[in-house]
């Protein structure tokens, strides 16, 4: 049976902490907490676990603080949790089964994290694959019997154990605010944050988070050194947010800018929702049509369904076409309801 280290950062989760380490702590081995900054009974909660319980000084990087909470693990392997992730009791028992029968040679272990639509956040999908469980240290292995080369890969498996995602509000604007910090910094956004950044704000953020990013995917969108695919993403946000904004002029260069390429979703609902905002149903309709059937959406899977055929309804409506609205409340009632 394999050893594991729990790694929990945390800050001001007096209201949760408890119900997350109740569902798991009797499977760990070891439970470090690592607080970066907590005013409440965060610390005091968490010495009833362990006494492994560390500060940290918050410095705008979740990283640091996670790579700070592993270098204090002894086990095997290294859980990493959030404080708001909960364990039911059939994915306890499958947490234990996968304790005493993971093989060696998996380096991470994935899991489902579930409910993650519910506070509107990153996700398109209300449960994913994540990487969890970590092997503390790698064994390096040759490969092939010829032209030897060391396995560069880590083995991953993909556990069917379904981790609850039960937060107490968003972390949208806390994310988001922390994109913003970090750009401002002059930190450069590899594709992956890009897209995260991006698809953050299409999915959750508000007229602040849209101005404060404004500048920054405006500059990205003219960067020669972003591909086709992250400069579409930061034309995207330029767009929503000029519309937003009242901005008309700079809300079609950018919007101008994909469509001339490849249009997506998004920048079909953003049309959409610019000529329904003038009462000019009947171009507005023809665009939430091309967001739902004649392209695809780039970050925010709701777009190219849920955001356009609601689109389509409204203007049906408004133009006096019930049949056709119908048509689309029927489409959409099929797509919202449960399997």
């Amino acid at each position: 049976m394999i050893t594991i280290s729990l790694c929990i950062i945390v800050k001001n989760e007096e209201k949760i902490l408890a119900r997350c380490l109740d569902s798991i702590a009797d499977l760990m081995d070891e439970i470090i907490v690592v607080d970066t900054g907590s005013a409440d009974r965060t610390k005091e909660i968490a010495a009833h676990y362990t006494e492994h319980i560390y500060d940290f000084e918050w410095v705008d990087d979740f990283s640091a603080a996670r790579n700070y909470a592993f270098s204090k693990a002894s086990g095997e392997y290294i859980y990493s949790a959030d404080a708001d992730e909960v364990l039911d009791e059939d994915n306890r028992r499958r947490f234990r089964r996968l304790k005493e029968t993971l093989l060696p040679e998996v380096e991470i272990v994935q899991m489902k994290y579930a409910n993650q639509l519910q506070y509107n956040t990153i996700y398109n999908f209300d449960e994913e694959y994540r990487p969890k469980l970590f092997k503390r240290k790698r064994d390096f292995v040759w490969e092939a019997p010829i032209h030897e080369t060391v396995r560069l890969e880590p083995v991953v498996y993909d556990s069917d154990i379904v981790i609850n995602h039960l937060p107490e509000a968003s972390h949208a604007k806390r994310d988001l605010m922390n994109f913003h910090r970090q750009c401002l910094k002059g930190y450069r956004l590899s594709k992956r944050l890009h897209n995260l950044y991006a698809r953050e704000l299409l999915i959750a953020g508000d007229e602040e988070d849209l101005a404060l990013a404004s500048d920054f995917f405006m500059a990205s969108a003219a960067d020669g050194k972003r591909d086709g695919e992250e400069i579409a993403e930061a034309c995207c946000v330029a767009a929503r947010a000029a519309r937003r904004k009242g901005d008309v002029v700079t809300f079609f260069k950018y919007a101008s800018k994909v469509i001339a390429e490849e249009a997506n979703s998004e920048i079909c609902c953003e049309m959409g929702h610019f000529y329904e905002d003038r009462g000019d149903h009947e171009e507005a309709a023809v665009w939430y049509y091309n967001a739902v059937y004649e392209t695809r959406p780039a970050l925010n899977l709701q777009t190219g369904g849920r955001e356009g055929l609601e689109g389509l309804i409204r203007c049906y409506e408004k133009l006096g076409c019930e049949a056709q609205a119908d048509i689309y409340r029927t489409e959409l009632a099929g797509m919202i309801s449960p399997s």
